[in-house]
């Protein structure tokens, strides 16, 4: 394991042909393979999950946008704010710093996601008043990069400031295929659906580039469902 940032296990449902969006998720098959999945998640439940903004707001804000008009012309810093420390954390990878959070914890019926304290990690071009807006309602903060996410700076950050050892990488497309290019993905757990999706829908990763796995672990479920789990090699 590394010693300056967490394990990182990338854990998903995916159909036959390694897809993780689209119709096939509200499938009987993909249904089923959806609840064995949340079931996995939170067996495994580490320090802390990941997902990027789309998956974020899909989950767990519904899209909402905060009035940000009270806070034009703050003065805030663009300086990693840690609003509180905790024991299980939400990692929002949120270049632009959109995620509509009302409040700095996640509430949620599935134990493997509630009362988790929110981490944005934003780069250094967001406004100062979605800075502000974060802060009033209690959401902690980091930066990692200039335009674009360093997974590999934001990865040490949440593991010096935060003491996240275990993360679970939980997608969407876009968030996996950074993890992945930055070398980032320790280990994938993937739950697979017995169907095929449409041609159109997104990949494990939306980039990938060739990398050797080991596998170390699979299961047969009900209903034809399997979980596989993969090792990086390097590790």
């Amino acid at each position: 394991m590394k010693n300056d940032m967490p394990y990182v296990t990338c854990h998903m449902v995916t159909s036959i042909d390694g897809k993780v969006t689209g119709k096939f998720l509200r499938s009987n098959s993909g249904i089923l393979a959806s609840e064995v999945y949340y079931d996995i998640n939170r067996k495994l439940k580490g320090d802390a999950f990941a997902c990027g903004r789309v998956t974020m707001e899909e989950s767990f804000t519904g899209g909402f946008k905060p009035d940000l008009s009270g806070f034009s012309g703050a003065d805030i810093p663009h300086e990693d704010f840690i609003a509180c420390n905790h024991d299980y954390y939400a990692v929002s990878f949120d270049r632009h710093g959109l995620v509509g959070w009302t409040e700095g914890f996640i509430h949620d019926e599935d134990e493997g996601y509630d009362n988790c304290h929110i981490i944005e990690v934003l780069t250094e071009d967001v406004p100062a008043e979605n800075l502000a807006y974060y802060r009033s309602i209690g959401v902690s903060y980091i930066f990692a990069g200039r335009n674009d996410t360093d997974i590999t700076a934001a990865l040490r950050k949440l593991y010096s400031l935060f003491g996240i050892k275990r993360l679970m990488l939980e997608g969407g497309s876009i968030i996996n295929g950074a993890f992945f290019r930055a070398d980032a993905v320790d280990e994938l757990s993937l739950v697979t659906a017995p169907v095929i999706a449409d041609k159109d829908d997104k990949p494990l990763f939306s980039e990938s580039i060739f990398r050797e796995y080991a596998a170390h672990y699979s299961e047969m479920c009900d209903n034809g469902i399997m979980w596989l789990r993969y090792r990086d090699k390097g590790e």
